[in-house]
């Protein structure tokens, strides 16, 4: 027998979807703050006399702090109030903004970025478990998440091009300003339009726990993130495993808690447990990103603004699909219409191997479309299948549990992909660089298609032609195989999704004594 689930849960009205605005915008701003200093660094760092490793710290201290605390701040919404801590977060994030903007110095613009990420950490958990508690109709929730995934995750390419008109037309100080007016408007609006809700048993915070979860993730993502960019090195590849050991030890430590930190009898949940390894799984491919980048800005020497603008018709097609799956899976069955969204993104994947130094541009921007397209459907409806699992009072955990695992498959994937790309890279070069050359051995050491395009530029032309085209053939096989081993990994996943979540009806109906499979 199957009813219809919505006869049991009232629609939302009209101040449920404004408030929803208020959140929205908030998650859209968070996101591009993520990449938006891919072109204002450069700017900073001349501005500011920024040394190498202090810009490094610029752009990344952001996500770091981003990525530690969600675990904590998921939590602590749930004992504290998720619109009081929303609002404590968004006024950190305003005073930090202002502090970015007008520093003075690296130091002081490595301190604002870091209390914008701690802050940036309050939004996703905060946000999506208020959505669970304003959004009782299946449908409606649904569709809820899968419009503020969209904002999430179009809010991360958007960057580059947001970065690129304000430094244009306003310096890089307008980069930091534009996140101000948006998080006062939410907290002018957040008291009268958003519903405060908190755990009615809340255990003081285990401390022990916070540090852990804190050392461990921090520990994890920092190494991961070294390797990938410098490659096998004696101090990160230690952090690696201290972390994941840390993470053992908060994980052991939660089993024996009353009240932790991080709830693991959530992983029993089929929809929960499969959303986040669905979620993993795709964000290891997030290295793609990063080459087609690469291959538009070095390969086909387009400038930073106008390789973002190849990159929107990608971006477009990802909010178009995630702001559509939930209404499709109101009649087809969610495990199929996913399956079916990742078989079309290995597809894409495919279609990046075409794309050669010479020839294949139409390829690669049309594979880029269906890779972001196909991937829509699980982005889109995992805030459902995750958060609206879970139980009320647990909601922030797993909005924040949900997230966590995009920073840690997000720098995997950087950091293993990557490795195989570099891997094909230096056996490509290393096969078309003659070992007679007089510059052979500093050729074989340059570790990028950058390095290389340095070195050939002192050759004479004839020989420096013909070593950059080799060096565009060999990233084009480097990304070829990352590319390879991303379409593996999306047909792997649609594979676990259609046995995992096979059991669920479409959005919105649902089997009358049938429990899930735990």
């Amino acid at each position: 027998m199957i009813e219809n689930a919505s006869e049991m849960n009232p629609k939302a009205g009209m101040r449920a979807w404004i408030g929803f605005c208020a959140l929205a915008l908030p998650a859209l701003l968070v996101s591009i703050d993520v990449s938006v200093m891919i072109l204002a660094l450069p700017h900073i760092g001349a501005d500011l006399g920024a040394n190498g490793v202090e810009q490094l710290w610029i752009m990344d201290i952001y996500g770091f702090m981003l990525s530690g605390f969600l675990i904590t701040m998921g939590t602590w919404g749930d004992r504290i109030g998720r619109r009081k801590l929303l609002m404590l977060g968004s006024m950190g994030f305003c005073a930090a903004s202002l502090a970015a903007a007008f520093a003075e110095s690296p130091d002081m613009l490595i301190a604002a970025r870091a209390l914008m990420g701690i802050s940036g950490a309050t939004v996703a958990p905060s946000s999506m478990a208020l959505i669970s508690n304003m959004f009782h109709d299946h449908k409606e929730r649904s569709l809820a998440f899968g419009i503020w995934m969209a904002c999430t995750m179009g809010g991360m390419a958007l960057g580059p091009v947001a970065g690129g008109l304000l430094l244009e037309h306003y310096g890089w100080s307008a980069v930091f300003l534009m996140g101000v007016p948006v998080m006062a408007l939410l907290l002018i609006t957040a008291p009268v339009l958003l519903p405060e809700f908190k755990a009615s048993e809340t255990a003081k915070p285990d401390l022990a726990s916070i540090v852990l979860s804190l050392a461990a993730i921090l520990a994890v993502i920092y190494g991961l993130k070294e390797l990938a960019a410098d490659g096998i090195r004696p101090v990160p590849l230690l952090i690696v495993p201290a972390g994941a050991a840390l993470g053992m030890l908060f994980i052991r430590r939660q089993r024996r808690l009353h009240d932790p930190l991080m709830d693991l009898r959530l992983f029993r949940n089929t929809s929960f447990s499969t959303a986040l390894g669905g979620m993993f799984g795709i964000t290891l491919t997030g290295a793609v990103m990063i080459y087609i980048a690469q291959y538009l800005q070095l390969v086909q020497g387009l400038p930073p603004f106008r390789a973002a603008l190849w990159m929107l018709p990608s971006v477009i097609a990802s909010m178009t699909g995630m702001l559509l799956s939930p209404i499709i899976a109101r009649r087809i069955r969610p495990a199929h219409l996913i399956a079916f969204g990742l078989a079309v993104s290995g597809s894409g994947c495919l279609m990046l191997l075409d794309a050669k130094a010479e020839t294949g541009f139409a390829s690669l921007v049309a594979g880029y479309v269906l890779f972001n397209l196909g991937t829509s459907p699980l982005v889109s409806l995992s805030g459902d299948l995750a958060v609206g699992s879970a139980p009320r009072e647990k909601a922030g955990a797993a909005a924040a549990m949900l997230q966590t695992s995009g920073e840690f498959a997000f720098a995997l994937g950087v950091a293993v992909l990557g490795s195989l790309g570099t891997y094909v890279w230096q056996r490509s070069i290393a096969a078309s660089v003659p070992p007679d050359l007089p510059d052979a051995e500093a050729l074989l050491a340059a570790d990028s298609l950058a390095g290389v395009m340095a070195e050939a530029e002192n050759m004479p032309g004839g020989i420096g032609s013909n070593l950059l085209d080799a060096a565009y053939e060999a990233f084009a096989a480097s990304m070829h195989a990352v590319a390879a081993a991303s379409a593996i990994i999306m047909f792997g996943v649609a594979a676990l999704i259609l046995v995992k979540l096979r059991h669920l009806q479409p959005i919105g109906m649902m089997r009358a004594h049938v429990p899930e499979p735990q």
